[in-house]
């Protein structure tokens, strides 16, 4: 949900009801994971996808529907080959949706969640999708303070422990409670919804390959950080707008920047004198992927320097290099996409395969709470 919050913040502004639909539960090869969301707003403008396109169409009538009822749906969908006009999902799998309607009167958190995700700061939205609770109540869980209300505060405080439990790691998914809040009964089932911070891009060495990995990696979703020592080169207008641009030397720069488990490190330095103290500090260092420009020969050189500085075996096998996967690419354009296409497998688990050279499932298999 987060790419629609913008627009859903505009209509929340203007007072303008809208319905919010939200996958919170999927199995086998549906193409959505939870968390993906669409809304329906005024002039019945549409926002955002649950499904890439299979259900739209029935999903578009429920958020109608539940604006003007103003009572939450919870809809499953899935495959059916026994109706080839059959509303489901063609590509296979199921997904169920929470469809629930939006108002600044019924849900007087939504601006501030909305704020709060656009600043980067950590929230959670808890909502009831099933159970005696009110289907459709939402709770949006802050570090310090919560809003709204599932039904009864034994719930509220039971849910809001949890959702500050999984803030940092922006995980979600259903979870299940006693119409109270007790841990050990499944009675009510609710969807947490985490907004984490963005995980972070640091790409250094600001040459023109550097613009376009920081574009795709904007796209992404990351928060994007170009660093180079020369500032002829680390120019803000040589960059998409929102990508930070620091003038410092890259390892002096990276000592005092926190990175976590979801941090890309993208090394395009190219030059011994700037690599080899960068790679030291990164390998050694918390990190999602950590990859460095350079052909073979260049590899080789950094990898003796590297050694030479003491880094361990286990340290360098963390190192991807040269990055990115061989696509034949050869503009810069093209080069951010492999290094991209690098990236994505990596987080989860592809092959690089061509689809055409592999069986099974296109997307992961994820059961229904």
């Amino acid at each position: 949900m987060r790419e629609i919050l913008p627009v859903l913040g505009e209509w929340y502004a203007a007072g303008a009801p809208f319905g919010l639909a939200t996958v919170v539960g999927r199995s086998r090869s549906a193409p959505r994971d939870p968390g993906a969301s669409m809304a329906v707003g005024p002039d019945d403008e549409v926002v955002g996808s649950v499904s890439g396109g299979c259900v739209e169409g029935a999903v578009f009538e429920l958020a109608q529907d539940v604006v003007a009822s103003g009572e939450a749906r919870l809809e499953t969908f899935g495959y059916s080959d026994e109706d080839a006009f059959a509303v489901g999902l063609t590509c296979g799998g199921e997904i169920t949706v929470l469809v629930r309607p939006v108002t600044p009167e019924r849900d007087p958190w939504f601006g501030a969640v909305a704020e709060s995700v656009a600043a980067g700061d950590p929230v959670t939205v808890a909502t009831v999708t099933d159970g005696p609770a009110p289907r459709g109540a939402a709770l949006a869980v802050w570090p310090e303070r919560m809003s709204g209300t599932l039904g009864s505060a034994g719930l509220d405080a039971a849910v809001s422990a949890d959702a500050r439990g999984e803030l940092a790691l922006g995980a979600t998914g259903v979870r299940h409670y006693g119409p109270h809040g007790e841990r050990r009964e499944d009675a009510v089932s609710v969807f947490l919804h985490s907004f984490a911070p963005p995980p972070r891009m640091l790409v250094f060495g600001a040459i023109d390959y550097a613009a376009a990995v920081a574009r795709i990696g904007d796209f992404l979703g990351y928060r994007v950080t170009v660093c180079d020592a020369r500032p002829v080169f680390a120019t803000p207008k040589r960059f998409p707008p929102g990508v930070e641009v620091v003038v410092d030397w890259p390892h002096r720069y990276l000592q005092g920047t926190e990175t976590d488990d979801r941090t890309v490190v993208c090394v395009l330095t190219h030059d011994p004198k700037f690599d080899v103290p960068l790679l030291q500090e990164a390998l050694r260092r918390p990190a999602a992927y950590i990859g460095a420009m350079g052909s073979r020969r260049t590899h080789e050189d950094r990898t003796e320097r590297l050694v030479e500085a003491g880094l361990t075996g286990h340290e360098l096998a963390r190192l991807r290099s040269p990055l990115g996967m061989d696509l034949g690419a050869r503009t810069p354009e093209e080069v951010a996409v492999s290094v991209a296409a690098e990236i994505v497998a990596l987080r989860w688990g592809g092959s690089g395969a061509p689809l055409t050279a592999t069986a099974g499932a296109i997307h992961p298999a994820t059961d229904i709470s």
